[in-house]
């Protein structure tokens, strides 16, 4: 029996890079798996799918269904959720993977791809939080996580000479950090309805195919099964206790390994 034995979780992105990789997780420690991304088969010129992502679940002896929904438009959020709800069952984890990433300088950034970025990594995010808040109180407790990211960090300056004025992620930080602090409200709020609410990011990049497309994930980076571990802690902890993070997957684990965390999830039959 895996720690998430019984529980339903809605993973957003699920056809490839971190998204693929925690739903993954999630199903090898029991969640049934409702896994979704905006199409079924393989979209552009990146490798993975959301049928492929169900397909190694399944293989490995999970639980997964697809579903497939473009969540750059949050008023598709509730036709989803409702299919989720129908098919699957209510879901008791929620977490917020799908991302659109445009870089460019903020001088000339199109704002249509600014309301792109804003729908996908804050709006679908929240619409999807005030679906599934509810079906969590009646089950008794509820995890919600959201993918964020160190961009999210305010540069350091003037003279702001660590920054890379030319990589174009102003608008890409401005959506995490928008995000980062959605998650503390959220976690406010709905902390006595028992659901935890909290944000996870990569400390240094990791090579998926996302990253690869957008030429980042270079030099220093760190293991997928990083931000795999900080999913599965983030989203089978006590929600009275673990809420209200924004957890980086390094400092996080560390913390963790030291006991310096309360709340965690502990089972030695595990």
């Amino acid at each position: 029996m895996g720690r998430l034995s019984g529980r339903i979780a809605l993973v957003t992105g699920a056809s490839r890079g971190l998204g693929a990789a925690i739903a993954t997780t999630l199903a090898e420690h029991g969640a049934y798996v409702a896994a979704v991304a905006r199409t079924l088969e393989p979209a552009g010129t990146q490798a993975g799918s959301l049928a492929e992502t169900v397909g190694t679940i399944k293989s490995a002896g999970g639980e997964a269904i697809a579903f497939t929904a473009d969540l750059s438009d949050p008023a598709n959020c509730d036709d989803l959720y409702a299919r989720v709800a129908a098919e699957a069952g209510v879901p008791t984890i929620l977490v917020s993977s799908a991302a659109v990433t445009f870089l460019r300088p903020l001088a000339d950034f199109p704002l249509r791809r600014v309301q792109v970025m804003v729908n996908l990594h804050l709006l679908t995010p929240l619409r999807l939080a005030q679906l599934a808040a509810p079906g969590m109180r009646e089950q008794g407790a509820g995890w919600i996580l959201s993918l964020t990211s160190v961009a999210a960090l305010q540069p350091e300056g003037p003279p702001f000479t660590d920054f890379d004025t030319s990589a174009g992620f102003g608008i890409y930080g401005t959506v995490k950090s928008a995000l980062d602090r959605l998650t503390g409200s959220l976690a406010a709020e709905f902390h006595a309805g028992n659901i935890a609410v909290n944000a996870a990011a990569p400390l240094l990049p990791v090579r998926t195919p996302g990253a690869a497309a957008l030429d980042l994930a270079q030099d220093d980076t760190e293991e997928i099964g990083l931000i795999c571990r900080t999913a599965l802690e983030l989203c089978s902890g006590d929600p009275a206790v673990l809420t209200g993070r924004v957890a980086y997957t390094t400092p996080f684990l560390t913390a963790l390994d030291a006991g310096e965390i309360a709340g965690v999830y502990t089972d030695p039959t595990e």
